[in-house]
């Protein structure tokens, strides 16, 4: 398989579940402190010197606004210099920087405001937004406003195994319509910056099949509401594939799991060749900003990144706009209410000794990366 000249190899991180030694939302809460997580703070440049051997040529990361902000209209200079030199790291090895604003945790102050459920949220998020543009936009190409605004919305207000734990099928709704004016007004605020940059959102597709009474409604809230919504304000589309749901009856999930990830996530390529063709529609070019697996003993994940990757190149020959492929995740990580036991990584870490390990796996992609790139321009 040839992908296309100039197309984008790499991996993904988010600051929470690596950097270590964040205070947010997410670590007051019971199950959410990620302690050291990989002490990828203080360890970039060496887990960048690794992605770059791996023959990666960009790199998707997330900015922690708890530290950017740490008291509300507070501003950490000194976090914005870090956050600089992250990416100046990743320019000097030769990866694109792909930069989200936005991944899960929120500053302590505006948790005890409501979060998202408070009306004045989106912009306090332009605030924040306005602040990252005006000090890095010479360093950044690509921006990615909010990872995953339908899985937030599903943990923390419908499941409630997430904070702030507040179910209800309203707030749900209410914080899916203020993540929606966030991400206009960020991308105001970055493309009023920079009118060259380039600004979309991390969307978390599953591939719905079956019983049309319940595959409509489900496909329309977690698949199209936000993406509807935005169409206006995007310039690309990421793309977060993990999820085949097959409705059968009244009965969601209901898939074979002949093969499935150590969370016992159904494996199922196809589908994200399926996703693939929905997104079509809004004729904007697409990264798969996040795909990939938990498996310790890293036994499937060869066979994933490549069946996966066959079906990333059916959907390219039929004319889908794909631009670029990001594997979660580059390092093993805190995996949010799931802790540190999933094992994701293309790099194996030691928690105790923060020692990492290239896997197997990881030189399989190395291959493709570098394979794909030797005849580039």
């Amino acid at each position: 398989m040839k992908f296309p000249n100039n197309f984008l190899w790499g991996a993904a991180t988010s600051s929470h579940q690596v950097e270590g030694g964040n205070v947010n939302d997410w670590s007051e809460w019971k199950k959410g402190d990620a302690g050291r997580a990989c002490d990828h703070y203080h360890r970039f440049e060496q887990d960048f010197d690794l992605a770059k051997s791996l023959g990666h040529n960009a790199h998707h990361f997330s900015i922690e606004w708890s530290r950017i902000e740490p008291k509300e209209g507070k501003i950490n200079q000194n976090e914005i210099e870090h956050y600089r030199q992250v990416i100046r790291a990743l320019r000097q090895r030769g990866l694109e920087p792909f930069v989200t604003l936005w991944h899960f945790t929120l500053p302590t102050w505006l948790a005890k405001k409501g979060g998202w459920l408070n009306p004045k949220a989106p912009y306090y998020f332009d605030r924040y937004v306005k602040i990252i543009a005006e000090n890095l936009f010479n360093e950044v190409k690509f921006w990615i406003t909010i990872n995953e605004p339908n899985v937030y919305a599903l943990n923390s207000y419908l499941r409630d195994v997430w904070p702030p734990q507040k179910k209800s099928a309203a707030k749900y709704l209410k914080v899916l319509k203020n993540l929606v004016k966030a991400h206009q007004l960020a991308y105001r605020a970055l493309r009023l910056v920079d009118l060259d940059c380039q600004v979309g959102v991390a969307k978390n597709q599953t591939f719905f099949e079956g019983n049309l009474l319940l595959k409509y409604p489900a496909n329309y809230f977690h698949n199209q509401y936000f993406l509807e919504r935005i169409k206006n304000s995007q310039d690309f589309i990421g793309l977060n594939y993990y999820f085949h749901n097959r409705i059968k009856g009244f009965k969601f999930n209901h898939n074979s799991n002949e093969e499935f990830s150590d969370l016992g996530w159904e494996i199922y390529p196809e589908g994200i060749y399926r996703v693939l063709k929905d997104l079509k529609k809004y004729n904007k070019p697409i990264y798969i900003t996040e795909n990939g697996l938990a498996d310790k003993d890293d036994a499937k994940r060869e066979k994933f990144i490549k069946e996966h990757l066959t079906w990333i190149w059916r959907a390219i020959q039929e004319k889908i706009d794909v631009r670029g492929y990001f594997h979660w995740s580059l390092l093993d990580n805190f995996e949010w209410d799931k802790g540190f036991w999933p094992r994701f990584g293309l790099i194996e870490v030691d928690y105790q000794t923060m020692a990492r390990k290239i896997r197997p796996s990881a030189k399989i992609y190395a291959r493709i990366c570098k394979e794909n790139q030797l005849f580039a321009p």
